[in-house]
Parts: C-alpha cells; structure tokens; sequence
C-alpha cells in the first residue's frame, strides 16, 4: 500500500539565511523603513532592468497608488479582466472609477484583445492587464489597440497627457522575474506590480513593489516621490530621513495612505533575491516534470515558447468536458490522498460584490468556462520529484474514479 504524502500547495521557501537577516534588522534597532528597504528597492530595479523601483507593503496598494498618482478617479473607466484575484477590480472602485470586464478569449485565460477594442471609450483612462500564473500578456496587441484608439482618449491633468493614450498597467503579482520577448516584466508595460506576498515565487512574507517605463518624458526621481508621499500619509520625509540631524521637521503635502514597506519585509526579500534565478530554475524543472507525467487528457497552461518565458508562478491544469461540480469532486478526491489543490480563478462576477456592482457571470462565459474544469496543482520549490509524481498519477487516477 502507497503511503499518503502530505503535499501542501503552496509553501514558503524559506532558509536560514532569511531567519539571520530577520535577526540582524531586528537587533539593529531599526526595523520600519529604512537603508534595506532602499537597498531592496535598488536591487529590484537592477533585477528589472528599470530606473527605479518603489517597494510598498502589497501588489495592491501598488495598483492603488499607480491609479491615485495618474489622477484616476470618478467617471473614469478601467478596464480589467473578470478571470483574475479581486484585489485587481477592487482598487477601480477604491478609486472612485467604473470597473469594465472583458471576457476571455476563447479556451484562453487572456482577455479578449478583440472585445478589449470594443471596450474602449472616451471615459478610458487605463487598462490592468494580469500576467496569471506568472505568463506575461500578450501587451504588443494591447498597445497597437490602445495606439489604434488614441483619438478617444481624453486626459484629466499634465501627467496623463505625457502618455496621451489609455495607460496599460500590469498586474504582474504572479510575474516577478517572467520574460517575454527578451524583456523582463516591468519593462514591457507603463507600470507593473509585483506581489511578494507568502505565497509568490519572491516573498516578503507581505509586500510589493511597482517599477514603471522611463518614457513619455516621465521623471522619474519626480515618480518615484509621488508614491513616497501616497504610502506615507503624504509626508514629506520618512522616518530614517526626520532622524538625521536638525532634520525632524517636515511638512504633509497630500492627505497620503499607510503603505510602506519594513526594513523587517525587505531583509527577506534581499535574500529572496539573492536565490531567485535558482528558486526559478527549480520551478521550472517542476513544471517540465508535471507536463512529462501529467495523462494527455488533462491541458495546462503553456509556460516557457520561443518568445515567453514565465515565472512559474501556478500550475494551471484543465480538464476538459467536465462540469463545475465533478472538478470539486476530483479536489476532494485529491485532499484525501493528501494533496491540497486550488482553482485560479473564480470569475469575478460569481461573487457576491461584484454582482451588486451589477456584474452577471451569463455575460462572461469564455471566463467561465476556463473556470468550470481547472483545477490548480502544488507549484512551489519545497516539492521533491516523487512528489510532483505522486500528483500527477494521482489526479490521473481521480479523473477516472470520480464521475
């Protein structure tokens, strides 16, 4: 008799070399915002290939900011995709803006490029495309599209009129380190935002960061203050820089939000970084591994072609001519067996806020669709090769023995 494992699906990779950086912020008597937290910002510039990068304490308050900095707010519209975390449509709202679905294209967990034209009205100020799984978009069709759509656009102040178009910005929380036509992500859109959430390839164990395009004749010392001042309340000095000496006056130029991230948070993330290009290898030899072993029945999302190369991030396997209710059949059967599954995404129309926002998942059914039959397998660098085995033959076997 095979012995059940306990294979969890998602755990944090976390070494001795984080605890020891944890312990050295800890007893250096400074552990909010400080020197590695600048330290980890510059080095996520680096990595990214951009001129600067600004760490804040989640993906979400990136993409908050980066809508409140552009001037995007009440009787604008952004445009989004229903098959995707909350966190991207919700901050529209938090805005003040009106949240516009596009469904996904057909047998695809990209948006509908087609429709997305359609979409575009003089109300558009921006679009958040999502890099799900950690799979950069397909961005050359949405900038031709938002290029084609130039004359609609309408700008409310000086910043929006240096892009003179719809803004594209990335909702790249899978996506740290992904490719796509020789460029890293972060390069490719007008603003990317990295989750380092618990659960992502890079943790901070919360946390995130937003770089941008040094283009448009954007400054980007100017930029990067912007979002200094947004995450910290507005004021004009952070803590490190009030505790130099004769510098504890400052003054509050905006009515700012509590955002920042800790020096405790980018400790972490320094050493995170220092092991990424072999946390990605290994993610990549996992997903190798469950295309070998995985029944021809089951489709999965294609990570790594000529021109992409992805993070890793998630394992999207779909299974098709099955039904809503015999997928949670077969994650059931999956738990049992002692392997946690998950399903990304729930469209976000099936949710109650979101169907209070008027939202009905009958006009989604691409997204739909995609959702129905997918099911989310383990895809994190703690998992040996048996294990990754023992996945597969066991959803193989699932597929056969539930009905």
């Amino acid at each position: 008799m095979i012995s059940i494992r306990n294979i969890q699906f998602s755990s944090p990779d976390i070494t001795t070399e984080e605890m020891n950086e944890v312990r050295k912020v800890m007893h250096s008597g400074w552990i909010t915002t400080g020197r590695r937290t600048k330290e980890f910002e510059k080095k996520i510039a680096e990595f990214v290939d951009t001129k600067k990068a600004v760490c804040l304490n989640s993906a979400t308050a990136a993409m908050e900011l980066t809508l409140r900095i552009l001037g995007i707010g009440v009787g604008d519209e952004v445009i989004t995709t229903p098959y995707t975390y909350s966190a991207t449509a919700a901050v529209i709202n938090h805005v003040g803006a009106k949240i516009v679905l596009v469904d996904n294209a057909p047998d695809s967990f990209e948006m509908d490029y087609s429709m997305l034209a359609e979409r575009i009205t003089k109300k558009t100020k921006a679009i958040i495309a999502v890099d799900l799984a950690g799979k950069v978009c397909d961005y050359d069709t949405i900038y031709e599209i938002v290029n084609r759509k130039k004359e609609l656009f309408q700008s409310n102040n000086e910043l929006q009129s240096l892009f003179n178009r719809v803004m594209i910005i990335a909702d790249a929380a899978h996506a740290f380190g992904a490719e796509r036509n020789s460029k890293r992500c972060g390069q490719i859109a007008d603003f990317t935002c990295f989750s380092f959430h618990a659960v992502k390839n890079l943790t901070t164990a919360e946390g995130g960061a937003v770089v941008w395009r040094s283009c448009h004749g954007l400054n980007d010392e100017w930029m990067y203050n912007q979002f200094m001042l947004f995450s910290l309340h507005g004021q004009s000095k952070d803590a490190l820089a009030k505790s130099q000496k004769d510098a504890w006056e400052y003054d509050i130029e905006y009515l700012g939000y509590k955002c920042n991230m800790t020096d405790i948070m980018a400790g972490i993330g320094l050493i995170q970084l220092n092991r990424y290009n072999n946390l990605l290898k290994r993610r990549k030899e996992i997903i190798k591994l469950y295309d070998l072993n995985l029944s021809e029945r089951i489709y999965s999302l294609n990570h790594f072609d000529l021109d992409f190369s992805s993070s890793g991030h998630l394992y999207l396997a779909r299974i098709p001519d099955i039904d809503e209710k015999r997928r949670n059949k077969i994650i059931t059967k999956m738990y049992e067996v002692g392997v946690s599954c998950n399903v990304h995404y729930k469209p976000l129309p099936m949710f109650t806020a979101y169907k209070k926002l008027g939202f009905d998942i009958k006009d989604f059914p691409n997204a739909y669709n995609m959702y129905k039959n997918e099911i989310t397998l383990p895809l994190h660098t703690l998992l040996s090769n048996e294990d990754v085995e023992y996945v597969c033959e066991n959803l193989n076997m699932a597929i056969d023995q539930v009905k």
